[in-house]
């Protein structure tokens, strides 16, 4: 039996001799008998396998991840909004008390690693396939996204979990020469905080010659990769704000504007407008948007209810404007601790019942508030201030001035509260900014009182635990401190 042809040796995990495995297949196997691999440079051909390729990441965009865990992590966790529904797996993370068994963060982990998986197919893959109709810049392009992409799925990885694997090879087969490097991608170790962050950048940066213009609203763009920059060194563990600024100055070059009618942003008639950087396109065909039906509609209780605190900050601003567009009160059939019955608050900025909704990854608005946390933090009040009130000026606010590090810091993330609730944003703007435990802290009820559940919150609980099932398929995974 020839080596180049097929060889008998142990499989990691069930089919993984073919690029089709997804990771989530392969993290959550276990070792089986000696099979034969057949190997293959690459087990794509033409360029149409390519554009499947592509294809394949950007319908990855209308799973249940983005549909509905993204948004509920990013407010549900937050004084933003309480859990609503009545899904026990989700009273675990809004009251900051998972298990290692919570079915939505074993989920939310497989479907990470699966779309990294197929952004490493991509990567590792396309410039091998032969067909020479596929363009040396074609194929330049298709790697600068899929690794835009990769970069923004281990962005949100470390963000929920801390140490985590950095699994960068798409396995197809094995061989006695590649058995170290395979086991070390089907079985792999977490990796520190530092060199997950390393390899995010090392993907930005090698990626901006070659992603496409910033024009391209449904594609991970050169708008895309210097936002997605901007905010991960902005959160890192050594923040380089200076590096925000950057960025942020690239980014301001590429033709982006604020939207002059805020709940334009919204209501379906603006899709891929002057504001948006980077939207999910849910158009009724690759993409179907069931995931409005999770946060809207009086036939059940719904997922993210608006929470007192934000109806109180809107009020408390005169922000009559943002609070319409960003939440719609309806008699429902039910009433509980926090809304009556007469009048409940939904999340409302995800209102298209059609299935084409479209939902943004980025926007400008949320830029330039990152910009102004930078100035914040790099001592340039004034210029911190301007940036905030450009916001503050659409939805006819008077202006902010910011006296002090502290005070820029807490009226930018009261700006970022009102400016982006419900766009999956304040999970990690708290934790970022180091305001998580008191704020969440002093999350209140529909008499002001302090929420019980969150006296749960310690530095421990702003991680996510490593699943347990995936604990128990790999020997290589450790458990996050406290789960």
């Amino acid at each position: 039996m020839k080596l180049n042809k097929t060889i008998n040796y142990l499989i990691l995990g069930a089919g993984l001799s073919f690029g089709a495995v997804s990771c989530s297949d392969y993290l959550n196997t276990e070792p089986i008998t000696d099979k034969p691999v057949e190997l293959s440079d690459t087990p794509y051909k033409t360029a149409a396998d390519a554009e499947d390729l592509m294809n394949t990441i950007y319908n990855d965009l209308g799973n249940e991840y983005w549909q509905l865990d993204y948004f509920f992590n990013g407010d549900a966790q937050t004084d933003v909004a309480y859990q609503g529904g009545d899904n026990p797996q989700n009273a675990q993370q809004s009251e900051y008390r998972i298990l290692a068994t919570n079915s939505n963060v074993s989920r939310d982990w497989n479907y990470i690693y699966g779309r990294i998986n197929n952004c490493n197919k991509v990567i590792n893959y396309v410039d091998k396939i032969p067909d020479t109709s596929l363009s040396a810049q074609r194929r330049k392009e298709m790697i600068a996204e899929a690794s835009v992409m990769r970069a923004m799925y281990y962005f949100h990885a470390v963000q929920l979990w801390g140490d985590v694997p950095l699994v960068t090879q798409a396995v197809i087969g094995v061989t006695a020469e590649n058995f170290e490097e395979v086991y070390a991608q089907v079985y792999p170790a977490r990796k520190p905080v530092n060199e997950v962050y390393a390899l995010i950048i090392s993907d930005l940066e090698g990626a901006l010659a070659n992603v496409p213009a910033s024009s391209n609203k449904y594609r991970a763009s050169k708008g895309a990769a210097l936002s997605l920059l901007a905010q991960v060194y902005a959160t890192k563990p050594s923040p380089d704000f200076t590096k925000v600024v950057t960025y942020t100055d690239q980014l301001m070059t590429e033709g982006y504007s604020l939207l002059p009618t805020y709940d334009h942003l919204f209501d379906s008639e603006h899709e891929a407008n002057a504001e948006s950087i980077f939207e999910i396109n849910g158009n009724g065909s690759s993409v179907w948007w069931w995931g409005t039906f999770m946060f809207i509609g009086t036939d059940w209780k719904k997922f993210n209810t608006p929470s007192n605190d934000l109806i109180k900050s809107f009020d408390a601003q005169g922000d009559a404007i943002r609070k319409a567009s960003t939440v719609k009160f309806e008699p429902v059939g039910w009433s509980d601790k926090y809304w009556s019955s007469s009048s409940y608050p939904f999340a409302w900025k995800q209102r298209e019942q059609s299935g084409n909704q479209n939902v943004y990854i980025f926007r400008y608005a949320d830029l330039l508030l990152l910009r102004a946390e930078a100035k914040v933090r790099l001592g340039d009040y004034t210029g911190a201030a301007a940036l905030v009130n450009q916001v503050r000026a659409r939805v006819n606010l008077a202006p902010i001035t910011i006296t002090s590090a502290t005070d820029g810091i807490n009226k930018v993330l009261e700006e970022r509260k009102l400016e982006l609730a419900f766009e999956g944003q304040r999970w990690f703007d708290l934790k970022r900014t180091g305001k998580a435990i008191e704020i969440i802290k002093n999350r209140k009820d529909a008499s002001g009182n302090p929420l019980s559940y969150a006296a749960n919150i310690t530095e421990q609980r702003l991680l996510w635990p490593i699943p347990q099932s995936q604990i128990d398929n790999n020997p290589n995974l450790t458990q996050n401190a406290g789960y």
